[in-house]
């Protein structure tokens, strides 16, 4: 209001004035005069409003009963409409952006609203921005910012979400033992094709169990007739000329045979026992 017929409009304000209850016009910043008792001017700002739309209950068009709360952003963009046309712009918009995200979200299924809030909160900021051009007001942005499911409805998700890690890790399982037996078909053929590899293999194991520090090792029999044989190889490779064949490795060579005995022979007993 003009104090004295002066009066003061900010940078970010627009001043209405009306003169004997009619309109006269729009004063831009700065120190206007006026007519006292005669002109009138309302103050408009023209800066962002953060309009908070509180939760409400929405059935979802699969019949989920869910919480939504959203946020909407606007600002008068025209003075005069923003003074004419309606009387409190905050509560108006407020007001049609809560029925507006009911009806939204009320047409849409659960897995959209959870996942597609991005196109949800475009269809509602074209509708509020549509209904509230009559009144010199523009929404910019609209946000869904909270969303509340029931509590059966949050254990069946995450027992989903349980399941599909568990398919994935054994997917990802499954894979690893048909590379690793890809990779064992390899080596048995590299191995068929060149004995001395798996002596190799064996002095190997023998050096891995040589460098941890256990108090007893057993070595196999198989492994030290493996190092024999990889020495007397490494020596038949030193002398070419040398006719001296690689040995081959007979596991039940060192354990002697053991003859049945003879259903005609008596068996002998010995007196000292």
């Amino acid at each position: 209001m003009p104090n004295m017929g002066i009066a003061i409009v900010r940078q970010y304000e627009r001043g209405v004035v009306f003169r004997l209850g009619r309109l006269r016009g729009i004063r831009r910043p700065g120190i206007h005069f006026m007519i006292p008792f005669s002109d009138r001017m309302w103050k408009v700002s023209l800066r962002t409003v953060t309009m908070p739309v509180p939760s409400q209950q929405v059935i979802t068009q699969d019949n989920v009963s869910i919480g939504v709360a959203a946020v909407a952003y606007f600002r008068r963009v025209d003075a005069v409409k923003a003074i004419v046309e309606i009387e409190n712009v905050a509560q108006a918009v407020g007001q049609i952006a809560q029925t507006t995200v009911r009806n939204i979200v009320g047409r849409s299924l659960l897995d959209q609203v959870l996942t597609d809030t991005q196109t949800l909160n475009l269809a509602i900021r074209e509708i509020l921005d549509n209904i509230t051009q009559q009144w010199g007001v523009q929404v910019f942005l609209v946000e869904l910012k909270d969303i509340e499911l029931p509590t059966s409805m949050q254990r069946a998700m995450a027992r989903q979400a349980e399941a599909e890690r568990e398919k994935r890790a054994k997917i990802i399982a499954a894979e690893g033992e048909a590379l690793s037996a890809g990779r064992l078909a390899e080596a048995a053929d590299v191995i068929a094709d060149h004995p001395v590899a798996l002596q190799l293999r064996n002095l190997q194991i023998l050096a891995e169990i040589a460098a941890e520090k256990n108090s007893t090792i057993v070595f196999p029999a198989q492994l030290l007739d493996s190092a024999r044989a990889v020495t007397q190889f490494v020596e038949a490779q030193g002398n070419p000329g040398s006719d001296t064949p690689l040995p081959r490795i007979d596991p039940a060579a060192d354990t002697p045979a053991v003859e049945p005995p003879d259903p005609d022979t008596p068996p002998q007993i010995n007196p000292g026992e």
